[in-house]
């Protein structure tokens, strides 16, 4: 049966039989990601970046976090005019490999202040009661054109939510393995379309007048936002970090639901829409049941089998939390300053229905 194509609208990322062209590559921010970018659409280059000049990049900067995005994306969708076969090519793996090393080491360097996995759990468990990230903000002091960039920000995870976590699931068996298909498949709308939490995340984005489409607003996220989701990619796609993974994936079901409970509340206050709310309500909820499934199955169920990696789980919880804090900062630093926290601001990026063709 031949795919059938049609031009992207917004919502037609889940609907069978429609084939939804991959986002088009965005502009370079050095010296790292222009070599990357050039590379990929197949024009003349003297050479990938070398080791030289990995080292010289800022891990948590603007071209190394876009060039490894641009690296990690070839293993989900890809992008226009790219072709399929770069995604193992060994001359860009080699490059990878260099920008995870950086980008690892400087983690590490951050990380280690828990003595013990309990310890890491404890830090996630306990909210401080005068809280002042991202979605006490909203909460607290939100507008309409704050809840709209977080969402611009947050689309080049959600639109693709619980995709990096899959990769573990081969590397886990008995009861870790049978709990974490049993939270992707809620993840995944428990076999129905319309509700995968992506799904459910693009409807949102509509109701907030924005464009759905996958990777819409790569261009307007800045180095905070990418290296968020570039360590999902890192963790997911190498056997050895699967505790690290694990960590990161118990760190989002842990606290997600109290965060998505003040964001709900912030969206009613400003009457986005009943889409919008939606999917925050569906990760009060969901997620609530999942953070008792995740550390005692999940979690437990792996250090059952291999105890030795309960450091790595640790790493990937207080890696998750690092960045997650940078980021938050970084948002809510702008806005209490009254400016865009996004590169390209969205007046800039254009409207949604401006932006159809795009994508």
């Amino acid at each position: 049966m031949s795919t059938v194509v049609r031009t992207r609208e917004p919502g037609l990322d889940t609907v069978p039989g429609v084939r939804v062209h991959p986002p088009e590559l965005p502009e370079p921010r050095g010296e790292l990601s222009d070599s990357v970018r050039a590379f990929l659409l197949g024009r003349p280059t003297p050479r990938l970046a070398d080791r030289s000049q990995v080292r010289r990049a800022d891990p948590y900067g603007e071209d190394l976090q876009l060039a490894l995005h641009l690296c990690y994306e070839l293993h989900y969708r890809g992008f226009a005019q790219v072709p399929d076969d770069k995604e193992w090519d060994p001359d860009l793996l080699r490059l990878r490999a260099l920008m995870e090393e950086r980008f690892e080491d400087a983690l590490r360097s951050r990380c280690g202040r828990f003595g013990s996995l309990d310890e890491a759990f404890d830090a996630i468990l306990t909210e401080p009661a005068d809280g002042d990230g991202a979605s006490h903000f909203l909460l607290r002091r939100g507008e309409s054109w704050h809840l709209r960039e977080y969402a611009a920000l947050r689309s080049v995870y959600q639109l693709r939510e619980a995709d990096p976590h899959l990769w573990v699931i081969p590397r886990l068996r008995g009861r870790a393995k049978a709990a974490m298909v049993t939270v992707e498949y809620d993840e995944y709308g428990c076999g129905r379309a319309e509700r995968m939490h992506a799904r459910l995340f693009a409807d949102l984005m509509e109701d907030l007048d924005l464009d759905p489409g996958y990777g819409r607003y790569l261009e307007s996220a800045g180095a905070e936002t990418l290296a968020t989701v570039n360590l999902m990619s890192l963790l997911g796609l190498h056997r050895a970090r699967r505790g690290a993974l694990v960590g990161h994936f118990a760190a989002v079901e842990i606290t997600s639901s109290p965060a998505a409970s003040r964001i709900a509340a912030a969206l009613r206050r400003l009457d986005a829409g009943d889409a919008a709310v939606r999917f925050y309500d569906e990760h009060v909820e969901a997620d609530a049941v999942h953070e008792q499934l995740v550390r005692r199955e999940v979690v437990g169920g792996l250090l059952e089998d291999e105890p030795g990696l309960a450091g790595d789980v640790a790493f990937g919880i207080e890696a998750t939390a690092l960045l997650e804090d940078d980021l938050s900062a970084h948002v809510t630093g702008a806005w209490r300053e009254e400016r865009s926290a996004l590169r390209v601001p969205l007046d800039q990026d254009g409207d949604r229905d401006a932006s159809r063709s795009s994508g």
